[in-house]
């Protein structure tokens, strides 16, 4: 049965911090949500299922799916649920949406992903909650002095929320430095990093005007009840040059590293929402195949690398017999891994159980407008943000097939093909 795109939208993308962070996550899911459903020809009583990416779960909202479903007028009588494959959880809301509609079980299926990483809290110690939770129990005025009398100024240090998130626990790493590692590994150096970081930019701000087709404006509030609307991404600088990156200081390894801010994707907030569908009036691309694989935390970024082939096996496809490709850039570093990876016939056989290499990912059909250095990485929306960047840039070029992917913290890998409709 076929599997059609009907339609996308996102919101712009916008640095964590920056005028959308008083736009709470569902804020913009719903942004998303209703001009998804709103392009792809279908009225909102016509949503079957949504399912939405998300990773930093808001308390005020742990389902955010449902809560976006329900406020962007999907009738209440059509469930919702919520995915987490960290940095994949947009792709794979997609494909769970894909394997609804192939199966017959749902006709018509919103998903997507959405992340505010301005609003991942801030935390505090298990020592001062200890305190927070004594003065609660404590049944008179004398004793909920003598609790409060053990606070101290340390107490009041908040830990970072994202900074907990952006730190993996099955390698003890944070994800700049998993890149750090791939770094070192395949010797790639500063400056093809940096380079690789100014083309993404300078990819990002020509295909601007192409990119604002994706979007549908936000409304953050502003100070004094004033309303600026947003239309287009926040992160392409037009004036990034090389000499600007360079003098940039490395991050994750100060003494040694070569990630550093001005090669990595911004932490940024965003959504995106496709709708999924057995027929469609106008469909951007029809989903063809999907796949994860599982890999060294370490090595995370090297996902794709491992996902890839599967999705394209189940295409009946190799890597040159696709026309576009969007792979998600974490780091400059980790994609370029990827790429020396893919073309290695000795990593094919050795990690791969491959007979020869996975293919060229070659620059000019890769990240055509650009990539997450330069546009963010909302990490539950990045996944959606592929495939429907992806879909309209087929779209536009008549391409055939086209294939989206990227890396997962915790060691994994997902991957998306796509064909023309």
């Amino acid at each position: 049965m076929p599997v059609l795109i009907a339609g996308g939208a996102r919101t712009p993308f916008v640095k964590a911090g920056g005028p959308a962070r008083r736009l709470t996550a569902v804020d913009l899911g719903v942004a998303a949500v209703r001009e998804a459903v709103a392009r792809s020809g279908f009225a909102s009583t016509e949503v079957d299922c949504v399912i939405m990416g998300n990773v930093a779960s808001p308390a005020d909202a742990a389902n955010i799916s449902r809560v976006v479903a329900v406020r962007s007028g999907v009738p209440e009588s059509a469930p919702a649920h919520t995915v987490n494959r960290n940095c994949a959880s947009g792709l794979e809301a997609i494909a769970q949406a894909a394997s609804l509609v192939a199966s017959g079980r749902a006709d018509v299926v919103v998903a997507g992903g959405v992340e505010s990483m301005s609003n991942i809290p801030l935390l505090f110690s298990e020592e001062f909650k200890d305190i927070l939770f004594g003065a609660m129990r404590a049944k008179t005025l004398p004793a909920k002095l003598a609790v409060w009398s053990r606070l101290r100024p340390r107490h009041f240090k908040p830990i970072i929320g994202i900074e907990a998130g952006l730190t993996d626990p099955l390698c003890d790493l944070n994800m700049g430095q998993t890149a750090e590692v791939l770094a070192s590994e395949f010797a790639i150096s500063r400056e093809e990093q940096d380079r690789f970081a100014l083309e993404s930019h300078r990819r990002a701000v020509a295909a601007a005007s192409a990119l604002r087709q994706e979007m549908t404006p936000v409304f953050p509030p502003a100070r004094g009840g004033a309303v600026t609307p947003l239309h287009d991404d926040v992160g392409p600088r037009s004036g990034q040059t090389l000499e600007a990156l360079a003098r940039l200081k490395p991050y994750f390894d100060k003494a040694r590293g070569t990630i550093t801010a001005g090669n990595s994707s911004p932490i940024t907030d965003g959504a995106v929402a496709v709708v999924v569908a057995r027929e469609a009036p106008s469909p951007l691309a029809r989903i063809r195949s999907w796949a994860s694989a599982g890999l060294s935390p370490r090595r995370m970024g090297l996902g794709p690398v491992h996902a890839v082939p599967p999705a394209l096996a189940e295409a009946g496809l190799t890597l040159a017999d696709v026309d576009l490709v969007e792979i998600n850039e974490a780091f400059a570093a980790q994609v370029i891994a990827c790429a020396a990876a893919m073309a290695s016939d000795t990593f094919a056989r050795e990690e791969l159980g491959l007979t020869a290499a996975v293919g060229e990912l070659r620059p000019e059909r890769t990240n055509v407008n650009g990539g997450a250095i330069a546009l963010g990485h909302p990490v539950g929306a990045s996944g959606a943000r592929l495939v429907l960047t992806l879909a309209h840039e087929m779209k536009r070029r008549g391409a055939g097939l086209g294939l989206a992917t990227l890396c997962v913290g915790g060691g994994q890998g997902s991957a998306m093909v796509l064909e023309a409709a």
